[in-house]
Parts: C-alpha cells; structure tokens; sequence
C-alpha cells in the first residue's frame, strides 16, 4: 500500500514547470515541506542551505550556514547524498571535500558573478606575471581556481591566512577586490596584488547608502560584510568619530550571527542593527537574535542566483535526483589541498 507521502510527488511534480527565473509553480506550503523531509529520508540526503537562500528554503534544511561551514558538515554527515541549497561553487566545493559522496544543486544554473569574476586561464597568465607569488583565493571560487590556489580563504580569516606567509614572498589575492582591500588595510602588507573581481550584489551596497543609514539610525549597531563596496565608508565613519568604532562591526555572514547573540546580551532586544550584506542573511539573524530591529542598508541587494533555488526546484532535485555536481579527481585534489593548508593555519571560519 502506498504512503501519503509517496502519493503527494506527483501531483506537486505536475506543477512545476521552467519560468524566466527558475523553477516555479510550487508554493512552500506545510505539505511541500512534508514531502521534501520524506524525499531526503528515502534517497539517504541531507539538506544544506545558505545563509542567503530564501528563507522558506532554510526552514526545511538540515543545516544553514556559510559554505565551507556546511561543505565541511557535509562531509562528516552520515548520509551519501548531499542537496546543496546555494550556488554553483558552494556545490563544488563540498564535492572537493566529499568526492565519494554525491552532490546535488537544485538548479545548476544558479552561478555567481563573483566566481565567475576569474577563470583559470586568466589565473595561470597571472601566476605567470608574479611566479614566485603565494596565491590566496576567497572559497568564492570554482574548482578549478582553487586548484591553482595555494591557501584558500574564508571572509573570517583572510587576514590571519595572509599574515601567514612569509612577509617577503608576494601575495596575489583573489578574486574580490573589497575582501582584498580590507586584508591589507589590516595587514600593512605592499607586496600585495588584488585581483579586481566584485559580487555584484555586495559592490551595490555602496558607502552613501550606509552613511545615510548610519546618520539617521545613530543608536544602531553596523554590521558589514567585508565583501561590500561600503566597508571603507563604516571604517571612515568610525575613524572620524561619526559613527561609534566599537558599534561597527566587519564580518563574515557567520560572524554575523555571533555578533547579533553577543548583542542581545550586552543591549538588549530594543537595540536596532543595520546589516550590509544580502537580504537573505535577515532570515538567520531575526531567528539567532529574537527582539532586536535587523534592517537592510540596502533592501535591494537580493542576489538573482541564489533565489533560483526555490521550493520547486529543490522538490524536482529530491524527486528526479538533479542536478548532480562532478569535479575531476585531480581538480578535486588539488582544491582540497588549498583548502587543507587554510585549515591548518586555524580559525577557518564558515565561508562567505
């Protein structure tokens, strides 16, 4: 006899068709969410979501967090099927780190303009310039950069991973150019060459939106992502004493959800924060830090490509077991290798 949840595929399955942005035509209703559990039950997968996916798409995940964060959870899950909830590279990254395992993107067009801001022809001419430079690479990355990489990088620890190498040796750090400028701002180090690579939406959050903000939310906390184009205009404002420094903070999406705990308990639910990253990563901090006013300095920056993972992609994904990630063995290798000596360097951090 057949099971409830056996007989809602296919009638959900029936709605979903391609639209100009992705997979639509099924809402995330109490019962998609029943059926996409059961899914994940009977093809042995766990569910990953990123921190900037819908938040209907968190709800129903097994773990929400940055992308190596959850990559690295991955791997040490007992299940053989991973379903990443992200982009493109995030998929290939928890392949690196899981090669025996297999790894599922909703819709494999969901790419990132950040990525994609490098390839790896455009990385070996570089090398090419600098040979006897170190290369550092943001996890941002495909997998075939990061197997031209030497030491990867998280949001979190990019300054501890270049303080690192030996002061003489030249860096080049890629591919975003906000991540980059704040690691040698902190770091003082000159022989350091930034690749000129940006996330479309983080460049969009620029430095007069967040001084506006700032000037009429005095009272509010700052929370920026290095990654966005205003990060120089929140440390200009504390530097100048318009906006208090110990108020504005510079963090990694997991950072963030730290720093609203930490918050909560030093000023209260009444304290109001001001968050300069992509609207998704609201979701995680209303829900890590209940009671204090989360707002968007830009309310606009929503990123196209992770939107794509939607409650009808993610059921097509369980059902049909699409789309699968696949990295080459050697790709895989050397990647995991760049990621390996990150780690061992300490403080890894989650990711974005």
């Amino acid at each position: 006899m057949a099971t409830m949840g056996a007989k809602l595929a296919p009638p959900l399955m029936e709605q979903v068709f391609d639209g100009p942005s992705g997979y639509a035509g099924v809402e995330a209703t109490p019962e998609w969410a029943q059926e996409i559990k059961r899914l994940a039950r009977e093809r042995n997968a766990t569910i990953l979501a990123h921190n900037y996916q819908l938040p209907e798409i968190q709800d129903v995940a097994d773990h929400v967090g940055d992308s190596l964060a959850l990559s690295r959870i991955a791997a040490e899950a007992p299940e053989d099927t991973i379903v990443f909830c992200g982009v493109h590279f995030m998929a290939e990254t928890a392949k690196i780190l899981s090669p025996a395992k297999t790894v599922l993107i909703p819709d494999q067009r969901a790419g990132c303009s950040l990525a994609d801001s490098i390839t790896a022809a455009e990385l070996r001419a570089w090398k090419a310039e600098f040979p006897n430079a170190v290369v550092v690479s943001y996890v941002n990355t495909t997998a075939e950069v990061k197997a031209l990489t030497d030491i990867c990088c998280t949001s979190s620890n990019a300054v501890d991973v270049v303080a690192s190498i030996d002061p003489d040796r030249e860096v080049l750090f890629l591919p975003d150019q906000f991540l980059g400028a704040h690691v040698k701002r902190v770091t003082g180090r000159e022989n350091m060459h930034i690749w000129a690579g940006e996330c479309h939406v983080h460049a969009g959050i620029n430095g007069d939106e967040l001084t506006e903000q700032a000037r009429t939310h005095p009272d509010a906390d700052l929370f920026v992502h290095p990654e966005c184009g205003c990060a120089t205009s929140a440390l200009y404002l504390a530097g100048e004493g318009a906006f208090p420094a110990d108020r504005v903070h510079i963090l990694s999406t997991g950072g963030m959800i730290d720093a609203a705990r930490q918050v909560r308990q030093q000023r209260g639910q009444s304290t109001q924060v001001l968050v300069a990253t992509e609207i998704g990563m609201l979701h995680q901090l209303r829900k890590a830090a209940p009671g204090i006013d989360f707002q968007a300095v830009n309310d606009r920056a929503s990123c196209k490509y992770m939107k794509m993972i939607t409650p009808a992609a993610l059921l097509r994904c369980l059902v049909e077991g699409r789309d699968e990630v696949h990295v080459d063995l050697e790709t895989a290798a050397l990647g995991r290798n760049s990621v390996q000596r990150m780690i061992e360097i300490g403080t890894p951090g989650g990711g974005e």
